[in-house]
């Protein structure tokens, strides 16, 4: 019987002294407590505590943490937003009796102070403004949450605003607006390149008659110049200026029925086109050569007498011999 109990005495007492180590993992304290009251805070490594009587009360993690707060709100023209608010913190070492002893629920805590924060500045901006100006809510929270859970030990890392989700409705408008806007600036570049195309089309036109009619002019000049040659050689063999004109119209004249003729596929009919029309043609032609020599001479005549008229005018009279020896 005494073998049995000092037995049971033996294990007990193994347990009790195996009870008295513990271990800490790294990057966590745990907090001792003797008889419910704080008694230490004890780091990594193998830690030893008085058996029955110390407890380990809680275990602080040291790592940084991240609390997602998702919060709907209103901007400053009513428009409903959700807000997700990422914030991330971390226990101070050395203030880890405040942050197990004053503070039980640390997440409530920061989603409270989010909400305060988020909800008093949104409805000072226009939902534009939101996206635009997200950093400066963050930091705002991240401010906020600072001087509030430093006292309870706490360090807040970071603030950060993930998303930003208007109601369906009116994300629906702004994407509404913002493919008009698109078509709009396309449109203004489509008109502009149109214009472009255009004045390029009017410039090169212009730049073609251009051509064209210096080339048509160049190839007057050269019939001018041909038919002078023309006439000269024929006033050489003793046909008169008249004749030689004449002749040559009337070569020309066959030489371009000639021409529409050897086209197969033309369609022209040239009018009158009889063999006495060639005939016509030429007497025409030399009357009314006749006609413009006499309208030339006569202006050529009327022409001298003018300037004789005016050269007679501008003479001084010079006095008589006479009425020089009287005197």
């Amino acid at each position: 019987m005494g073998t049995i109990f000092l037995v049971i005495i033996l294990f007990f007492g193994i347990i009790i002294f195996f009870s008295s180590f513990f271990t800490v993992k790294q990057q966590t304290v745990v907090i001792v407590e003797r008889f419910g009251k704080f008694t230490g805070i004890r780091h990594a490594g193998l830690q030893l505590k008085l058996p029955i009587i110390d407890k380990i009360a809680g275990r602080l993690n040291l790592k940084i943490q991240q609390l997602d707060v998702i919060i709907e709100t209103k901007t400053k023209e009513n428009v409903f937003v959700k807000m997700k608010v990422s914030v991330q913190f971390v226990v101070i070492q050395d203030k880890a009796y405040e942050a197990f002893y004053k503070l039980q629920y640390p997440h409530d805590q920061i989603t409270s102070y989010v909400f305060d924060v988020v909800r008093a500045e949104v409805p000072k901006l226009k939902l534009d403004d939101v996206f635009e100006r997200k950093d400066d809510i963050a930091v705002a929270v991240k401010r906020e949450l600072n001087e509030a859970m430093a006292t309870y030990g706490y360090d807040i890392i970071n603030a950060l605003i993930t998303d930003i989700d208007p109601d369906p409705q009116v994300k629906h408008a702004m994407n509404r607006i913002n493919a008009a806007d698109r078509e709009k600036s396309a449109a203004e570049y489509e008109a502009e390149a149109q214009r472009i195309r255009i004045v390029a089309k009017a410039k090169a036109e212009a730049e073609s008659k251009r051509l064209q009619g210096q080339g048509i002019a160049d190839q007057r000049r050269e019939i001018a110049r041909g038919l002078v040659e023309s006439v000269d050689v024929l006033n050489k063999v003793g046909i008169n200026s008249q004749e030689a004109s004449a002749l040559i119209v009337v070569t020309q004249h066959y030489d371009t029925l000639q021409s529409i003729g050897s086209e197969t596929n033309s369609n022209l009919i040239l009018l009158p086109n009889s063999p006495q029309a060639a005939t016509d043609m030429l007497n025409n032609m030399i009357v009314s050569f006749a006609a413009s020599n006499k309208v030339g001479e006569t202006m050529k005549h009327e022409n001298k007498k003018k300037a004789d008229a005016t050269a007679g005018k501008q003479l001084p009279q010079l006095p008589s011999s006479e009425g020089t020896e009287e005197a």
